[in-house]
This record gives structure tokens, sequence and C-alpha cells, in this order.
């Protein structure tokens, strides 16, 4: 959640399950200082864009590749992620902008 032009928060977003709604969880989430978000009952909509990306995450890298050791693996996930689908990925969505120039664009206006 964008908080000002500095300021990024990670977003936790989750399904009604009672782990995720519990004290022990919510505690977590503020000593983070993550924002937590929950589906709406009845609402399968809510997970479609994280359910998307993670299709896009394992079309475009996990599948296409054989990661020798865990930590390989969250390096070059987080180098998808950060330097490829963030920064360079048109995403239709967004106009065809990659989300940084999306963001870049809207501090501009």
């Amino acid at each position: 959640m964008r908080t000002d032009a500095l300021t990024y928060h990670l977003i936790c977003h989750s399904d009604r399950g009672s782990q995720y709604a519990g004290n022990d969880f919510k505690a977590i989430l503020a000593q983070n200082e993550f924002v937590g978000s929950m589906s709406r009952k009845g609402d399968c909509w809510d997970n479609a864009v994280a359910e998307s990306f993670f299709h896009t995450l394992k079309v475009e890298l996990v599948h296409r590749t054989k990661f020798k050791t865990r930590a390989e693996a969250k390096g070059k996930i987080f180098e998808y992620v950060e330097m490829y689908y963030n920064r360079r990925r048109a995403h239709s969505t967004l106009g065809n902008l990659s989300p940084f120039e999306y963001e870049r664009q809207a501090l501009l206006s």
C-alpha cells in the first residue's frame, strides 16, 4: 500500500482462514509493518491479481528453470520480480506500462 511518494508497505493478502484472522498472525503483521488484506466472504475475485501474478511467475520462470538450490531459486525469483516483472514487463492493466513506469508517471502527474 502506498502511503507517500517514498514509503511502501508489503501487503499480505490471504483468504479467510482462521490462521490468518487470529491475533498471533495479526501481531506478526504489525511487528513487521505489513498491511493485512483478506478476501471478502464469498468473493473469489479478490485473489485474481495474486493468482495472475503467480501463474505468470511459474510460466515465465519457474517451470522453465531447473534450480540447483533453494538459494539459487530465491535469487532468480527476486531478480525476475524486481528487475524484470516490475521494471520492464508491460502489464495490460496498466496501459501496457511496467509497474515502475506506471508509478513514475503517476508521481510526475
